[in-house]
Order: C-alpha cells, then sequence, then structure tokens
C-alpha cells in the first residue's frame, strides 16, 4: 500500500524522493477542496500561488544551490500526477511553472559542455540564474509564454512575436495565444523572435513583468476542460525589457535545447503526467461509486452486475496501459546512465503523449458510462474528468501527429523541426 499519491506512478521513490512527495501531498486537501469551484468559474484559484509556494514546491527542480529543493523530472512526474488527483487544472498550471526551470538548467548546462565562448558565458549564467532564483529562493510562479495561434507546416510551433533592439534593451510585440497562469503568475518568460533572423537562431528568451506597460490578456476563453488553467495568453505591444532580463544571443536558445535528454525544452513527460493523474483518481472514485451503490430489489452492489465488471475491465485495462508507457517513458528521460539515444528517446515520447492521453480519455469514457446517469450532472466528478481528460487528445500535439512523427523519424532518422519564425 503506497503512502504518497505520488508513489502510484514512481513505485521506487528514494528516501529524499519521499520527503519531497511529503510536501507534494500536504497541498493535496487544498487542491480538492477547491478544485469542483474552480471548473465551475473557469479560473485559477490564486490563493492555490501561495499554497504551493509555502510548500516550497515551486522550486521542486531548482538545484538546492539556488534554493529549490532539488527534485529531478521523477519527483516533477510524481507532483504533477499527485496534484492532478486532486486539481488536474491546478497540476497542469504548476507543470508549465515548471517547465520554465527548464530555461536555466539547460543554459547551465550548455556552459559546462562549452557551446558558448567567454564572451557570451557572463549574459548567459547570469539570465539562467535569475531564473532559478526566482523559482526557487523567490519563491515566484512563473508563466511561459512560447506558443502562438500561427501555424506552419515545418514546425510545431510557430513564433511571430518580435523583439526588437533598443537603447538599453529591447522592444516586444506579438500575441502569445496561450500560456498557464496568464494574470496569475509573478513573472513571465516570453520567447521571441529577434529582429532580422527568420530561423531558429534567431529565438530569444525574455522576463516580462505581468504589471508591465503595454502587456494585456487576451480575452478569456470558455474551455471544456482543465478550465483553471488561466490559458488565454497574453498581448505585447511595445513592451521595454531590459537587456539584463534578456537572453538574446543569437543561437542561444537552440544551443540550449541540445542538452534536453527529451524532446522539445525538457520534461513535457511530467504535463501528460497530469493527465493519468486525473484518470488515476476517477477509477478509484469510480469504483467506490460502484462499491456502494445498492440495487434496490437485491442490496447488491451496482458493481457486481457484469455489465459493470465489463466496464471496470476496460478502466483497468486503459490505466494498466497509460501506467507501462508513462513510466517507461520516465525512466528513458531520467536514467542516470541513458539508456537509448536521444532521437530514440523523442521519438518514444510521441508515442507516449498519444497513448497515455488516449488511454486517459478511453478511461473516463467508460467511468461515464459504468456510473450511469448519476454521473451526468455538468460539475460532478465523471463528467468533469472526462471534460479534463478530452484536453489531452490536443495538447501539444494529438496522437494522431505524435504517430505520424514518430514514423517519420523511423524513416527519415531525424526529428522535425520544434520552433520557426514568421
Amino acid at each position: 500500500m503506497t503512502k504518497f499519491t505520488g508513489e502510484a506512478l514512481i513505485e521506487d521513490m528514494t528516501a529524499a524522493e519521499k520527503q519531497r512527495a511529503e510536501r507534494v501531498e500536504s497541498v493535496l486537501p487544498a487542491l480538492a477542496e477547491q478544485a469542483a469551484a474552480v471548473d465551475g468559474r473557469g479560473e485559477f484559484h490564486v490563493p492555490h500561488v501561495k499554497t504551493i509556494s509555502d510548500a516550497g514546491l515551486l522550486g521542486l527542480i531548482v538545484p538546492e544551490e539556488y534554493g529549490g529543493m532539488g527534485g529531478s523530472l521523477r519527483d516533477l512526474c510524481a507532483a504533477t500526477f499527485a496534484l492532478a488527483t486532486a486539481c488536474p487544472s491546478t497540476a497542469l498550471a504548476f507543470f508549465f511553472h515548471c517547465s520554465s526551470a527548464s530555461r536555466g538548467l539547460l543554459a547551465l548546462e550548455a556552459l559546462e559542455n562549452g557551446l558558448f565562448d567567454e564572451a557570451e558565458a557572463p549574459a548567459v549564467r547570469a539570465f539562467a540564474e535569475q531564473v532559478l532564483y526566482t523559482m526557487g529562493r523567490d519563491g515566484k510562479w512563473l508563466a511561459n509564454f512560447a506558443s502562438e495561434s500561427e501555424k506552419s507546416e515545418k514546425a510545431a510551433i510557430t513564433i511571430s512575436t518580435v523583439a526588437t533592439p533598443v537603447e538599453g534593451g529591447y522592444r516586444l510585440n506579438g500575441v502569445k495565444s496561450f500560456g498557464c497562469a496568464t494574470g496569475v503568475a509573478d513573472r513571465y518568460l516570453v520567447t521571441a523572435s529577434l529582429e532580422g533572423h527568420d530561423t531558429a537562431a534567431g529565438l530569444c528568451t525574455f522576463f516580462v513583468a505581468r504589471e508591465a506597460e503595454g502587456v494585456s490578456e487576451r480575452e478569456h476563453w470558455d474551455a471544456i476542460g482543465m478550465r483553471g488553467t488561466a490559458t488565454h495568453g497574453i498581448v505585447l505591444k511595445d513592451v521595454f525589457v531590459a537587456t539584463e532580463n534578456a537572453l538574446a544571443i543569437p543561437a542561444a536558445f537552440t544551443r540550449c535545447m541540445q542538452m534536453s535528454r527529451g524532446s522539445f525544452v525538457g520534461n513535457q513527460v511530467a504535463g501528460i503526467a497530469c493527465y493519468l493523474g486525473a484518470a488515476h483518481s476517477l477509477y478509484r472514485y469510480t469504483i467506490h461509486h460502484l462499491r456502494n451503490k445498492k440495487f434496490a430489489d437485491t442490496g447488491k452492489s451496482v458493481g457486481t452486475d457484469p455489465y459493470q465488471q465489463e466496464l471496470i475491465g476496460h478502466m483497468m485495462v486503459e490505466l494498466e496501459t497509460a501506467s507501462v508507457w508513462l513510466r517507461r517513458q520516465i525512466e528513458l528521460e531520467s536514467s542516470e546512465t541513458p539508456i537509448l539515444g536521444k532521437d530514440e528517446v523523442v521519438k518514444r515520447w510521441r508515442l507516449c503523449k498519444g497513448v497515455v492521453a488516449e488511454a486517459a480519455f478511453n478511461l473516463g469514457a467508460y467511468s461515464l458510462k459504468a456510473c450511469g446517469t448519476s454521473g451526468t450532472t455538468n460539475h460532478g466528478v465523471p463528467a468533469r474528468a472526462l471534460r479534463d481528460l478530452s484536453m489531452g487528445l490536443v495538447q501539444a500535439f494529438p496522437a494522431e501527429r505524435g504517430r505520424l512523427m514518430a514514423a517519420q523519424m523511423e524513416i527519415e532518422g531525424s526529428e522535425q523541426v520544434q520552433f520557426g519564425t514568421r
């Protein structure tokens, strides 16, 4: 029997990982208490920022020398999984905050591997440390803005936001269509293309204050699920960013990304762990419901009916399928000695994301059937969970696109371009 919720995913936690999992466990009741209201209002519950920060979790994967908890990808996956059993929206927003750490960690790793020269190194280190100190020592929430509404055949994310050099810094103009914790996070990390560049080499990262002049929120959208993530994005109009708040060295971004063990900027597997956590919680709810609801004529549990047991069997298969795939991907991306080369790890991530998302959603559909009409109240647990799980089908890339990309890598031997500029 597991002591901490995260151990249902990371089954072989070390003593140190269990200490960090205990911190995660401490915030679950507060998140669970507000989960239905978060969904109903379609808004992030702002007091959760203090709850999570006070537990030290905003620095979960930040090294201890920067005031963090020194956790790893395993800790992050266990945390997002556990948080999602209480409130999937908050878990997903927390994941995106934690993904910001890659802008510091990968930059420091790139420095150690000699990818920057002596002239570039001070600016890279200063920016990386600013990211990590903000999350760890200062306990601040970061929102990470890269995605935009424009699409490209050749790149997963197209960046049309432009950074123009001016005296003392840069001017940013553009629209970011997605980024968890819009209007909630203490500071924003914004990806933009340096003026004059038309390739990924021009991509740069900037710290933008939430209340900076020229920053405004996009219109809130009425999402079907994950409604409390505040993902509506921002508009940037002549926003000034000082030089010390920018990592604008050409090709710095792409050099840092070379250090990622997995795809994209790393840690993406912890995002899909949110959907598995939500499915895990829904499964437990469904079993409890079917055990305790009785037939009026016999007094037997509804779960003893062959029809319900067939549905339970399907849920068990989907939950186990998602769990096995996700554990394997976490192992590939976190093992001390790499098991496979990066291309092979990325290929499997493309498949893993789709398998977990589809299996979690399928479990949700079986739960809805098993719970019957009592599960169809719009803000009841099964209906709410099914809506949340539907978002996993489209987040980052659909399963179909993931399979296509993996197949292309199998034939062509390399990953598709991830970032492009307009």
